[in-house]
């Protein structure tokens, strides 16, 4: 998997440019699926919030950036639907763009949905982080930012990277 790990989404020419290249087409020329699920375990987000994020009326780009094609990857509705339908779905996109909130809920959905341990076999895909987004690729994300606590009690997150992330931007 490649990753483009962000603070507050493609903010600049140059992230922009980064994801360009990641992706090796236009964005216009590229799938899309967006994760809202990180929103829903922050005590700040909001059904408000993910439909900002998806539909591209929030502050922070992501979802509008003028993909081909942009669909809804739902994590909590995964495990009810069974994977022969949505495995499909995630290796025919471009790019996963994930949405900011609370790192430690991404990262348990991803674990019970199937995601997680689908992303090795990802080699060609890019995962687009905004803030959760990003710190959910983490080994850890620091009791700073534990706002949701999951079943296991500790800050544990996905250890796809070797490094922590402490996102910060200005508005």
């Amino acid at each position: 998997m490649k990753l483009l790990l962000t603070a507050a989404g493609i903010t600049n020419a140059s992230i922009q440019d980064a994801l360009v290249r990641l992706l090796g087409k236009p964005i216009a020329e590229s799938d899309a699926l967006c994760v809202p699920t990180a929103g829903y375990g922050h005590p700040m987000g909001s059904p408000a919030g993910a439909w900002r994020f998806i539909s591209g009326h929030s502050r922070l780009p992501m979802c509008d950036l003028g993909w081909k094609s942009l669909g809804v990857l739902e994590l909590t509705a995964l495990p009810s639907i069974g994977a022969e339908r949505w495995v499909p779905w995630v290796q025919e996109a471009d790019v996963l763009l994930v949405n900011g909130g609370d790192a430690l809920y991404l990262a348990h959905w991803m674990r019970q949905s199937g995601l997680a341990d689908l992303l090795p076999s990802l080699s060609e895909k890019v995962w687009v982080g905004l803030s959760a987004g990003s710190m959910a690729m983490a080994p850890r994300i620091g009791d700073y930012f534990v706002e949701w606590t999951a079943p296991t009690g500790d800050d544990s997150a996905l250890g796809v990277v070797d490094f922590s992330i402490f996102p910060m931007w200005i508005t």
